[in-house]
């Protein structure tokens, strides 16, 4: 197990707008990776989808492979083995089966090996305001393993999206010895306008570590928009780098003493205790004062 050191390091987080192409996306992720490796980027984040984004079954499964062959995972080992760069893929859409995805991420170390890989837990099923409805348990299958992966700085652990919403995973993450939460996404326009920041916010500071959340953003050729806003967050639930709604890239320079500078201030997670739930009385009961008689 990693422990957070006490040299700083350059977190760079890709926000894309990926399309039904593989190729292009494939073609737009390695141009914004070089520009935050130019930049002086030691981690790179893209935002889940980073291959494609489509919602019809069709679209997906004409375009999508098994990991052996999926030629985005194979260009950006190569590219975290020839710049000797940790290069998280926020997610890739996978085969698994004749009819059913994962939602995969991978994070890839500076020798272009799979350090980490992990299948989206929570699928996005919902039903939006104005007609906005998803399905993802349609065409993708669930994960049912937390992960968490070593950086040289520290632990990190490993999520997707929809993943934000359930708070318990983040805390088994951070108990797991995680200072750094990966949350890429593609959180749709109208609940990331209501949620986004003060869920990642939330998962900061309830654990005291810092959040890298690289997101699609604007509208894609499906018709679907997504919220942007990339996020890079402090333990102490500070904000420090947030991009806008179009492609691009973000920066910060991260110091992991900050999680331990934040769990000893409140040490909420030592602090944590096992309970359990008393379920109501099926039936009440009742005290009737009894007069005796005169």
């Amino acid at each position: 197990m990693s422990t957070p050191g006490n040299s700083t390091f350059k977190v760079g987080l890709v926000q894309m707008r990926s399309g039904l192409d593989p190729h292009a996306n494939l073609a737009a992720a390695l141009a914004l990776i070089e520009e935050a490796r130019s930049a002086g980027a030691d981690y790179v984040q893209t935002p889940e989808m980073t291959n494609i984004l489509a919602l019809k079954r069709e679209q997906l499964f004409a375009a999508i492979v098994d990991e052996e062959q999926d030629p985005t995972l194979a260009a950006l080992r190569e590219v975290a083995r020839k710049t000797s760069t940790f290069v998280h893929i926020g997610s890739l859409a996978i085969k698994v089966s004749p009819d059913k995805a994962a939602n995969r991420s991978f994070l890839i170390d500076r020798k272009g090996e799979i350090a980490a890989r992990y299948d989206k837990i929570h699928m996005f099923d919902v039903d939006l305001a104005g007609g906005e409805s998803y399905r993802e348990s349609a065409n993708y299958r669930p994960g049912d393993l937390a992960v968490v992966g070593d950086l040289p700085w520290g632990r990190l652990g490993l999520t997707v999206c929809y993943d934000l919403r359930f708070p318990a995973l983040y805390r088994a993450l951070a108990e797991a010895g995680a200072s750094f939460l990966a949350i890429p996404a593609a959180f749709t326009k109208q609940t990331g306008e209501a949620h986004w920041h003060v869920l990642q916010r939330a998962r900061a500071i309830e654990n005291s570590c810092f959040v890298f959340a690289a997101a699609q953003g604007g509208r894609h050729e499906n018709g679907r928009e997504t919220f942007g806003h990339s996020l890079i967050i402090d333990p102490w639930g500070r904000v420090l780098a947030e991009g806008g709604t179009e492609p691009g890239v973000i920066m910060a320079e991260i110091d992991p003493a900050e999680v331990a500078a934040a769990r000893a201030k409140v040490p909420s997670l030592r602090h944590g205790r096992r309970f359990e739930l008393v379920e109501p009385m099926a039936e009440p009961t009742y005290l009737h004062a009894v007069r005796e008689p005169t």
